[in-house]
Protein backbone atom coordinates (compact mmCIF):
# COMPACT_ATOMS: atom_id res chain seq x y z
CA UNK A 1 0.00 0.00 0.00
CA UNK A 2 1.12 3.35 -0.94
CA UNK A 3 1.57 5.99 1.75
CA UNK A 4 -1.63 7.98 -0.10
CA UNK A 5 -4.17 4.62 0.69
CA UNK A 6 -2.89 4.35 3.90
CA UNK A 7 -3.98 7.87 4.61
CA UNK A 8 -6.95 8.00 3.11
CA UNK A 9 -7.72 4.09 5.05
CA UNK A 10 -6.78 6.48 8.27
CA UNK A 11 -9.05 9.35 7.07
CA UNK A 12 -11.59 7.15 6.33
CA UNK A 13 -11.28 5.30 10.40
CA UNK A 14 -11.30 9.03 11.57
CA UNK A 15 -14.22 10.22 10.16
CA UNK A 16 -16.34 6.96 10.63
CA UNK A 17 -15.06 6.97 14.61
CA UNK A 18 -15.93 10.68 14.53
CA UNK A 19 -19.75 10.40 13.16
CA UNK A 20 -20.37 7.30 15.51
CA UNK A 21 -19.19 9.11 18.31
CA UNK A 22 -21.38 12.41 17.70
CA UNK A 23 -24.62 9.49 17.31
CA UNK A 24 -23.56 7.91 20.14
CA UNK A 25 -23.41 10.80 22.44
CA UNK A 26 -26.26 12.96 20.79
CA UNK A 27 -29.76 13.25 22.18
CA UNK A 28 -32.84 11.85 20.45
CA UNK A 29 -33.88 14.03 17.18
CA UNK A 30 -32.01 15.88 14.96
CA UNK A 31 -32.03 19.47 15.82
CA UNK A 32 -29.86 22.11 14.55
CA UNK A 33 -27.22 21.85 16.45
CA UNK A 34 -26.64 18.18 15.60
CA UNK A 35 -27.35 18.22 12.09
CA UNK A 36 -24.75 21.14 11.69
CA UNK A 37 -21.97 19.03 13.56
CA UNK A 38 -22.49 15.88 11.51
CA UNK A 39 -22.54 17.97 8.24
CA UNK A 40 -19.98 19.76 9.02
CA UNK A 41 -18.21 16.60 9.86
CA UNK A 42 -18.39 15.17 6.63
CA UNK A 43 -17.64 17.91 4.40
CA UNK A 44 -13.82 18.35 6.53
CA UNK A 45 -13.36 14.33 6.07
CA UNK A 46 -14.71 13.87 2.52
CA UNK A 47 -12.77 17.19 1.69
CA UNK A 48 -9.36 15.89 3.29
CA UNK A 49 -9.89 12.93 1.72
CA UNK A 50 -9.99 14.57 -1.92
CA UNK A 51 -6.93 16.39 -1.02
CA UNK A 52 -5.29 13.87 0.22
CA UNK A 53 -6.03 11.73 -2.77
CA UNK A 54 -4.92 14.70 -5.46
CA UNK A 55 -8.31 15.33 -6.56
CA UNK A 56 -8.60 19.17 -5.27
CA UNK A 57 -6.09 21.55 -4.84
CA UNK A 58 -4.77 22.77 -1.23
CA UNK A 59 -6.39 26.39 -1.65
CA UNK A 60 -9.48 24.93 -2.15
CA UNK A 61 -8.86 22.69 0.71
CA UNK A 62 -7.70 25.48 2.79
CA UNK A 63 -10.55 27.47 1.78
CA UNK A 64 -13.22 24.53 2.74
CA UNK A 65 -11.43 24.27 6.48
CA UNK A 66 -11.47 28.12 6.76
CA UNK A 67 -15.07 28.25 5.88
CA UNK A 68 -16.20 24.96 8.27
CA UNK A 69 -13.99 27.16 11.15
CA UNK A 70 -16.69 30.09 10.63
CA UNK A 71 -19.69 27.98 10.36
CA UNK A 72 -18.53 25.63 13.57
CA UNK A 73 -17.86 29.63 15.46
CA UNK A 74 -21.28 30.60 14.63
CA UNK A 75 -23.32 27.50 15.52
CA UNK A 76 -21.04 27.52 19.47
CA UNK A 77 -22.14 31.30 19.92
CA UNK A 78 -25.61 30.82 19.02
CA UNK A 79 -25.88 28.38 20.86
CA UNK A 80 -24.42 29.88 23.58
CA UNK A 81 -26.75 32.53 23.59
Amino acid sequence: MTTTDLLLVGLFVLGAGTLLGIFKTKTAGFGRYTTSVILLSLVLVISAMLFVAGMIESAIFINVAFAITGFAGGIVTAKEQ
